[in-house]
């Protein structure tokens, strides 16, 4: 189905198998298992399907549907619904290209929605497919992957601005012509992707702090210190 990157269940942190959408709803009834579903700029029709299959509160679709949210965490009955922004360096240019990834979790399950640039998560997926002890943990810990792997893609996209920043610094000190048009467009351009960063950034500091702590649910205990690796790289950044 367009739009449907992956959708997978386990049981006991291994894998079961693929699951057609429409199946999600009976897998769910077996016991010990958990559906991990990846869209990609699904449409309204797709949302409306994967939310009675899992039965999704229509605020969070509704957000879900239009992206451009901030980052935020909200928690509706049983379930989280999380908004991150990706960040990553355009591979024909030095530039940044910010997206969209929004996050439903609950006890059973746990899916992804990508919108504009960002890259897949099938590396996470594979990753946490090698641990089944840890995977076994359920969808809270299938959180905390998609999470580290979305904050240690700041990493690169500081060095990015970090260059940026020096060659500024050499066109304006380099040479005799000082600060030019071209030049202060550049320090511009730059403060805007620096705003951009720390827009997508700095509400993480409360959403890992508030995953870290008891009043959330559906993220077991023993899950909640991988929470705190993720807090130290956003507070790092």
């Amino acid at each position: 189905m367009e739009g449907v990157v992956a959708c997978v269940a386990y049981a006991r942190g291994r894998r079961v198998g693929d699951v057609a959408i429409e199946d999600i709803s009976e897998v769910l009834k077996l016991p010990d298992r958990f559906v991990w579903i990846g869209l990609h700029e699904p449409d309204q029709e797709l949302l409306k399907v994967v939310q009675e299959e899992f039965g999704l509160h229509d605020l969070a679709i509704e957000d879900a549907h239009r992206a451009h949210q901030r980052p935020k965490l909200e928690v509706y009955d049983h379930s989280l619904f999380v908004v991150l922004h990706t960040v990553q360096k355009n591979p024909g240019s030095n530039e940044l290209e910010f997206g969209e990834t929004h996050l439903f979790v609950g006890p059973s399950y746990i899916v992804t929605v990508r919108h504009g640039p960002s890259l897949p998560y099938g590396e996470v997926r594979a990753r946490c497919e090698t641990q089944p002890g840890l995977l076994a943990k359920g969808p809270g810990f299938a959180l905390y992957a998609l999470m580290d792997f979305i904050v240690d893609r700041y990493f690169p996209a500081v060095d990015v601005i970090e260059d940026q920043l020096e060659e500024i610094e050499d066109a304006i000190f380099g040479t005799a012509r000082g600060v030019t048009r071209e030049t202060t467009g550049r320090i511009y351009h730059l403060k805007r992707e620096l705003l951009n960063l720390k827009r997508a950034i700095s509400p993480l500091i409360d959403i890992t702090n508030r995953l870290m702590r008891f009043d959330v649910e559906l993220v077991p205990e023993d899950t909640r210190p991988y929470f705190r690796d993720v807090y130290d790289h956003v507070v790092r950044i």
